[in-house]
């Protein structure tokens, strides 16, 4: 599948906001809302473009946890389909030729059960190596990956916006778990399903969305192929940088179009990353220059992405 420029604007305008109305996303771009909407249908039924809304960890009390497992080729596949399938994991990846596995999966908080997260975890003897690190805090790609947030200018990223953000007077509870669940499936499901979904009354559906995304509980997020806008290149990127160069460091990676996400962690790298290249031959230049060039960061390793088993996914509130 090819995407044009119209299409490109689509997916840059549902990165701003996952739900604005085909409406506003046509006055936006000059396209009929009639365009829009083909458009929009075409990629999400051919499973190329999908929006969902997904709850923001710090803002449930919960903490994020990077986990890498190496095993042998023969069990990668069976234990990444098991992590897929739990409601807490997300971003669950085969990399390293299918020798490893990382996942991000979510914990209550840190003091509950993040020293038994491990535990929890699938467990085999095939897996010879299991680890994780917490998530301190997100440092690179926070409002999308520039490789499909580059097709609109500034004005229309300005039109496209949502309100600006205001106190959540009523805190996330399991009341919501229907809603953040619908629209873990579907960020753009129409109000008489979230109302189907959750026994709410549309209006009251309406309100409560309106009221956890501008409290900044709820965010939404495009899920698209790489390979569909041009990027065919994929690693994860790990970075040990000495602490007195980390926020140099973080700074300067979210400026570099190639960070699809970067966080600081803990452990023995201190910086974990995505990393969306057009080729090989530009992974190799991003590394050697770009990484090479900064300061204070001492070792750098790369495993090639070999699949995405899932991608966004979430922990309702307990």
């Amino acid at each position: 599948m090819d995407l044009d420029t119209l299409d490109r604007q689509v997916v840059h305008a549902l990165q701003v906001d996952g739900r604005a109305p085909f409406s506003r996303i046509a006055a936006v771009l000059g396209a009929s809302d009639r365009t829009v909407a083909r458009r929009y249908g075409r990629l999400r039924e051919a499973g190329a473009l999908r929006v969902v809304g997904l709850p923001d960890a710090a803002a449930l009390g919960h903490v994020d946890w990077l986990v890498r497992m190496r095993c042998s080729p023969d069990t990668a596949v069976p234990v990444a389909a098991a992590l897929a399938r739990r409601e807490d994991t997300s971003w669950v990846t085969l990399v390293s030729g299918g020798t490893e596995i990382t996942c991000i999966t979510r914990t209550r908080s840190q003091s509950a059960d993040g020293d038994l997260l491990l535990q929890k975890l699938p467990r085999t003897p095939r897996i010879t190596v299991l680890s994780a690190h917490c998530m301190l805090r997100g440092v690179a790609g926070l409002h999308g990956w520039p490789g499909r947030t580059d097709a609109l200018d500034a004005d229309q990223v300005t039109a496209l916006r949502l309100a600006p953000p205001v106190p959540l007077q009523t805190p996330p509870t399991r009341a919501d778990n229907a809603l953040l669940a619908a629209l873990a499936r579907d960020g753009r499901a129409p109000l008489p399903a979230l109302a189907a979904a959750t026994g709410w009354s549309e209006t009251t559906v309406r309100r409560r969305l309106d009221e956890l995304c501008r409290g900044n509980v709820l965010y939404f997020d495009v899920e698209i192929e790489p390979a569909l806008l041009g990027y065919h290149a994929e690693a994860m990127m790990w970075l040990t940088v000495a602490p007195s160069a980390l926020s140099a460091t973080t700074l300067a990676l979210a400026t570099h179009p190639q960070i699809a996400y970067a966080a600081a962690t803990t452990g023995p790298a201190n910086i974990a990353a995505s990393v969306i290249c057009r080729d090989l031959n530009e992974l190799y230049e991003y590394i050697a220059g770009d990484i090479g060039s900064l300061d204070g960061v001492a070792s750098v390793e790369t495993a090639p992405v070999v699949r995405r088993v899932k991608a966004g996914g979430t922990l309702l509130v307990t």
